[in-house]
């Protein structure tokens, strides 16, 4: 009778142990399926993580400059990163009216914390430091250091970072311009920090600065429309790894992988290229500095 009882007692927990483990087989299974689904997201319009529903809440400076957008207007559609943005857009299924625009300082974009946008949109350079606090898209640009300067200035005719060390230089408030004065030209006199583009070219222009230093594509337009009196001294050796401009996001955004998506059809297309040809090439020959 002990026996048979005991026989029963060992049917009963080994029946209970085998329900256990199918529950938790059962639990394994969905937990996993749903870590990777979270995980791989949905790049489906409807199932985007933007900010708000229905559309694409894109971020840029205030004001905007050609050749990047155009018209002090980033809705035009013109301009290498306006274009640049509804091609993105309609990859990810948004209509033009579904973009809407807001504006950021340069600067405060890049500091940490959660964005009210989903990706902000002018000329940032992906870099080690910033990448910390922030995501970036692949790049989309790469980009070249170039240095202006009125024609009877010191440095007009400077053919080596040497010759623009005793220069008073200048470039705006958190950009890789900025940087690069800092890390490889390293002057000996400090460089002047400006709010933005604007406010760079108006203290050339007035002659508180020996040469400013701008991406390429700026220092085409800047020395072709606001101050043709000054010229391209030269553009500035590549130090370190090529600069690649990107779209900034808060960090950790689950939509990077869409939009990266979205950007590497859009080169795919052809139409990254065209944008580059039509906006940012340069029309003529530029020396570069040597180091």
């Amino acid at each position: 009778m002990n026996r048979t009882r005991t026989w029963r007692l060992l049917a009963v927990l080994a029946a209970l142990a085998l329900l256990g483990a199918a529950c938790g087989s059962d639990d394994d299974g969905g937990d996993e399926s749903s870590s990777d689904t979270t995980e791989a997201g949905s790049c489906d319009t409807a199932d985007l993580p933007v900010k708000e529903e229905g559309q694409l809440t894109v971020a840029t400076g205030d004001p905007v400059f050609p050749p990047w957008m155009e018209n002090d207007d980033p809705t035009s559609n013109e301009g290498f990163e306006s274009e640049l943005v509804y091609l993105v857009a309609e990859q990810l299924g948004f209509s033009e009216d579904q973009v809407v625009w807001t504006s950021t300082g340069f600067d405060e974009a890049i500091a940490p914390g959660e964005k009210d946008y989903d990706f902000n949109i002018q000329q940032y350079g992906i870099t080690e430091d910033r990448d910390e606090v922030v995501d970036f898209s692949d790049g989309y640009y790469t980009v070249e250091q170039a240095i202006v300067a009125p024609a009877d200035s010191d440095i007009a005719s400077a053919e080596s970072l040497a010759d623009l060390a005793d220069a008073k230089l200048g470039a705006a408030v958190g950009t890789t311009s900025l940087d690069y004065i800092e890390e490889a030209i390293q002057p000996s006199e400090e460089a002047a920090v400006f709010d933005d583009t604007a406010a760079a070219s108006s203290a050339l222009q007035a002659g508180q600065v020996d040469g400013l230093v701008y991406d390429l594509p700026t220092a085409f337009y800047i020395t072709a429309v606001e101050i043709p009196d000054a010229s391209i001294v030269g553009i500035l050796p590549v130090v370190g790894e090529a600069e690649e401009l990107g779209m900034l996001f808060e960090d950790g955004s689950p939509l990077v992988p869409c939009v990266n998506d979205a950007l590497a059809a859009v080169e795919e297309s052809g139409d990254l290229a065209a944008l580059q040809e039509e906006w940012l090439a340069n029309g003529g020959e530029t020396p570069t500095l040597s180091e």
